[in-house]
């Protein structure tokens, strides 16, 4: 059994309910609000103040939930804006021996805008590990495109040592295309 409560009261009273008990005290409890997991197969231990006696259950662990908040939830991506910037960044990439994602997008492709904020969730995941970027096709020139060899937006690709490594071809589902651009992420991470 798992239960998830947003107070601690709340947690308590149900594990009194289901023991039959009606009078308690919070023992771990100040009053303030926390978020709490009860989990079976662990030990919990209290006091009943009314009666003076302990008990042990066995098969209840309760843990306090936090945010991470040392994070960052999402990364916003860095625009690539011509080819020799594109150089730059691979140049920095390599010397870091470090890969680098690029989104080619356009600014009227439906697909790629639903996809932006979900790859920037994405980039907040591997914020140390690996840079991620964009190209507005629109913006740039043809050849940079052509140096990307790109066709079909959005397309992701990951570049390592100078090269394109990998690509995905974001036609479909955009949680099924970030689920395939995570795989692709471990394979070179």
């Amino acid at each position: 059994m798992t239960a998830l409560a947003a107070k601690s009261s709340i947690l308590y009273q149900e594990l009194h309910r289901r023991e039959g008990k009606q009078q308690f005290q919070q023992p771990w409890s100040s009053g303030s609000s926390s978020c709490l997991l009860l989990q079976k197969n662990a030990a919990f231990f209290w006091v009943d103040t009314a009666s003076r006696s302990k008990s042990v259950r066995r098969d209840v662990r309760v843990e306090a939930l936090w945010p991470d908040l040392s994070r960052p939830t999402s990364v916003e991506l860095e625009p690539i804006n011509d080819s020799d910037h594109l150089d730059q960044i691979l140049l920095r990439a390599q010397e870091l021996s470090q890969p680098i994602l690029i989104d080619w997008m356009a600014s009227w492709c439906r697909k790629c805008i639903y996809l932006k904020p979900k790859l920037e969730k994405l980039a907040a995941e591997f914020d140390t590990k690996l840079k991620f970027y964009y190209v507005d096709v629109n913006k740039v020139s043809k050849d940079l495109v052509k140096r990307g060899n790109i066709s079909k937006m959005p397309t992701i690709q990951i570049w390592k040592d100078g090269e394109m490594k990998s690509e995905v071809i974001g036609g479909h589902k955009a949680w099924l295309v970030i689920e395939e651009v995570r795989e692709i992420i471990k394979k070179f991470v």
